[in-house]
């Protein structure tokens, strides 16, 4: 309960804070491609997640935690408000202190993480843009208000 409540608070004060937005700097518009490209290795990372036996959290053990910071710098990069920079940056230093707490604790525990197969990760990849693409063109507008291509 207490996790939905902080939630709803952040959503909340986003939408607030958008209201009357305090520009700190304006991105090139090249930065809304970089941005999408990034957006899509966060829904990848994101997937490999969930999909068991995939190469790419054998290799990198904590994909959730990469997608979050892949995530949050793609919006830091794309939006030059302060609201954008508090919150992004926020979680980008959330993800930072979390990634390396959780490898340090993989390390001292001895975990291993068993090897991916080849199908397994190409359905990852496959997941994760089919769902970036379906978030960028039409659940981001329904759901957070901005549509990125439009």
């Amino acid at each position: 309960m207490l996790s939905l409540l902080g939630f709803a608070l952040i959503v909340w004060g986003f939408g607030i804070a958008r209201e009357t937005p305090s520009v700190l700097w304006t991105p090139p518009h090249g930065m809304r491609h970089g941005a999408a490209l990034f957006n899509v290795l966060a829904f990848v990372l994101l997937a490999a997640a969930y999909v068991p036996r995939n190469g790419i959290k054998a290799r990198v053990h904590h994909p959730m935690v990469l997608a979050v910071k892949t995530w949050a710098f793609a919006h830091l990069i794309s939006n030059g408000n302060l609201a954008h920079v508090v919150l992004f940056g926020a979680f980008l230093a959330w993800a930072v202190l979390d990634f390396i707490s959780a490898r340090r604790r993989d390390r001292a525990q001895g975990i291993q993480y068993p090897a991916g197969t080849g199908s397994a990760t190409a359905f990852t990849v496959l997941l994760g843009v089919l769902l970036a693409a379906v978030f960028a063109m039409w659940l981001h507008g329904l759901l957070i208000g901005i549509k990125p291509f439009g």
